[in-house]
């Protein structure tokens, strides 16, 4: 159904290198439940400390030079804004970023820090998503979603082309959900390669659009509050290419509350002295009511806490 995200993932796997890091696989039995063998993959190792360099490299890898002299937009809370900014940077060419004025403001200003134009929307991140698009229209530039996009897809699917190498065995994977980008990427290469392989999404009780869009059968506007895992906040925009790829390729839906949410980024920091953010604990957070048996990867999707979210959690 998804073949031709799976081919560009197997593509950009091999042409992405080497800006984009093979992340380590790391055995994590702290986090062993229920029969799971838990392993992390260290995407808050990759450039920008986040998985999201991985579809703003491939995005922008796919533009054309005059492309590449036109603006280029993006919307974000923060990983998505930074890596867009960073890789555009690489290509000689500068973001201006959308972001939501709930955003975590140690993560905008890194974003700004980078060399992007910030533009600051109130509301839901979703609100940022739109008025960065019709920006971009204006323009003449181009939006580079954080998860509406084939092509940013097919980059974050990289991530199970590499999990499928260094983990043959492997009998699941527990990731966080916002907008659907991650997980849509790589279940879908994860599928077409080993269709037993379990795909199990965890989201926050306080803001899970997608999880609740997902039970509705369609996208739906739902309701946020505050979250540790502010990098996964925020609604779904309509038409998303992530909502059916969600419906087909992910087999379980786990909400998690924002107390496991800080026990795991507290537990994960006093095993390894890493600082996560609320959207890795999350997905570590949700791999006892994932019920898999066998090794299953949790994907550390960043590492860009503020300090003092890492204060209010016990990390510092």
């Amino acid at each position: 159904m998804f073949e031709t995200t799976v081919e560009l993932t197997t593509q950009l796997d091999r042409d992405l290198r080497p800006s984009v890091i093979e992340a380590p696989l790391e055995r994590r039995p702290e986090f062993d439940s229920g029969g799971a063998e838990v392993w992390a993959k260290l995407e808050n190792r990759q450039v920008t400390g986040s998985f999201k360099f991985r579809g703003a490299s491939a995005k922008l890898a796919s533009l054309t030079a005059a492309e590449l002299a036109q603006p280029i937009v993006t919307a974000s809370t923060g990983n998505h804004g930074l890596a867009v900014t960073t890789a555009a940077a690489a290509r000689g060419a500068q973001a201006t970023v959308f972001v939501s004025d709930t955003a975590d403001a140690a993560k905008v200003d890194r974003v700004r820090g980078a060399g992007a134009h910030i533009e600051v929307v109130p509301g839901d991140p979703v609100l940022a998503e739109v008025a960065a698009r019709r920006a971009a229209e204006a323009v003449g530039g181009t939006f580079i979603s954080p998860y509406n996009d084939a092509t940013v897809v097919a980059g974050q699917g990289t991530i199970g082309a590499e999990l499928l190498r260094q983990l043959p065995g492997l009998a699941g994977v527990v990731i966080s959900v916002g907008g659907g980008g991650l997980i849509s990427g790589i279940a879908a290469t994860l599928k077409a390669h080993r269709p037993d392989i379990r795909v199990v999404a965890a989201s926050a009780t306080n803001s899970a659009a997608m999880h609740h869009s997902i039970a509705a059968g369609q996208i739906i506007t739902t309701e946020h509050r505050p979250t540790l895992s502010d990098g996964t906040a925020g609604g779904v925009e309509a038409g998303s290419v992530t909502f059916p790829m969600c419906q087909a390729l992910v087999d379980q839906w786990i909400l998690v509350d924002e107390a496991p949410i800080a026990a795991a980024m507290r537990a994960y920091h006093q095993a390894t002295r890493d600082i996560i953010e609320g959207s890795a604990g999350m997905a570590l957070a949700a791999v006892g009511a994932a019920a898999i048996a066998g090794p299953i990867a949790v994907v550390i999707c960043g590492g860009n806490a503020s300090a003092e979210i890492a204060a209010q959690v016990g990390m510092a």
